[in-house]
């Protein structure tokens, strides 16, 4: 979803995604490249691009912040597709244990790399980037932004991922084996046109094929499950009216992460990570100006062996000269 207020730039990812196809397989889902349109040089057979990863500091006017509270600053990127005008508008992640990162974007993208670390496991790079664009029922790439408007992804424990997508509001499975998607269980109310299924998260200690969903404006969630044929309502989350639901993360021990955002042009952007624990447990992180932020919309959430969680902050640039798609990494230890 863009922000309220930000002027979209012309884009070339339509045209370029509705050019002629090259087949390629990615992280488990069937899927096909583009051959660009005039603006972007023509994508590799097996879907590989060059992206230039810039770090980013914390807080640039002072340089020295390397927390937020409880989060430690762990690195930041600013990515830029040198050879392509398909990495924009990325609007969910998920990263994997052995530190593979998955993207998906709003006109129908999937985006993988692999993540690269310095001392400190600091986040310092991408290798192994590629795109595709997402497959239809059909078996066929997603076409308009109708249709293609994916918003949230998480992967559950058979490896199946599945798909949020608003405009034409609907979650699809991605099998781990590959093949086209199938429809399962999704909140059945009328959402706003560009404030749906933003937040989408895998709730594995609920079953294995359990997941929850979030509207955006409302703040509402729902617990869903593949084997079963509607979703159930859960407590609406309390928020700010400004504030939007954007992203989820199910974290062990019956915590979750929900990713909040707003954008005033007065204030620009204004994101909050919230961690819940049980009905009364809430550990926050704020960010703002002067802090390095953009239009956030994805976060993924890794445990580590020594207690911590690796958070990844991923956002949203529409498409746009004024925005940036940033990836920030932050570490948080339980109390």
């Amino acid at each position: 979803m863009r922000h309220r207020g930000i002027r979209l730039e012309g884009s070339a990812i339509g045209c370029a995604l509705t050019a002629t196809l090259l087949t390629v397989s990615i992280a488990g889902f069937s899927a096909a490249c583009a051959t660009p349109g005039p603006t972007a040089a023509a994508l590799r057979a097996d879907g590989a691009i060059t992206v230039d990863a810039v770090a980013v500091p914390l807080n640039p006017a002072n340089p020295a912040q390397n927390a937020i509270g409880d989060f430690t600053f762990a690195g930041g990127l600013a990515l830029t597709g040198r050879d392509t005008a398909l990495l924009h508008g990325l609007s969910d992640v998920i990263v994997s244990d052995d530190a593979h990162l998955t993207a998906v974007g709003d006109d129908g993208i999937l985006f993988d790399a692999q993540l690269e670390f310095g001392p400190g496991e600091r986040l310092t790079g991408l290798r192994d980037t590629r795109i595709a664009p997402l497959l239809g029922e059909d078996g066929q790439p997603l076409s308009g932004k109708l249709a293609a408007d994916a918003e949230g992804l998480t992967q559950l424990a058979t490896g199946d991922r599945l798909i949020s997508f608003e405009r034409r509001s609907r979650i699809w499975l991605y099998p781990a084996a590959g093949g086209p998607p199938r429809a399962v269980a999704s909140p059945q109310v009328s959402f706003p046109l560009n404030e749906g299924m933003e937040a989408l998260t895998a709730d594995p200690e609920t079953a294995s094929d359990a997941y929850i969903v979030g509207g955006e404006a409302s703040g509402e969630t729902w617990n869903c499950r593949v084997s079963q044929p509607e979703c159930q309502k859960r407590a609406m989350i309390a928020k700010p009216p400004e504030f939007g639901l954007v992203a989820m993360a199910t974290l062990p021990g019956g915590r979750l992460a929900q990713l909040l955002r707003a954008y005033e042009e007065r204030r620009g952007s204004r994101v909050t990570l919230r961690i819940l624990a049980g009905v009364t447990g809430v550990t926050r992180m704020e960010m703002a100006p002067p802090l390095t932020i953009d239009n956030f919309e994805g976060v993924a959430a890794v445990p580590r062996a020594d207690g911590r969680t690796r958070f990844y902050l991923l956002s949203d640039d529409n498409s746009s000269r004024s925005q940036r798609t940033l990836l920030l990494a932050f570490d948080w230890q339980p109390r």
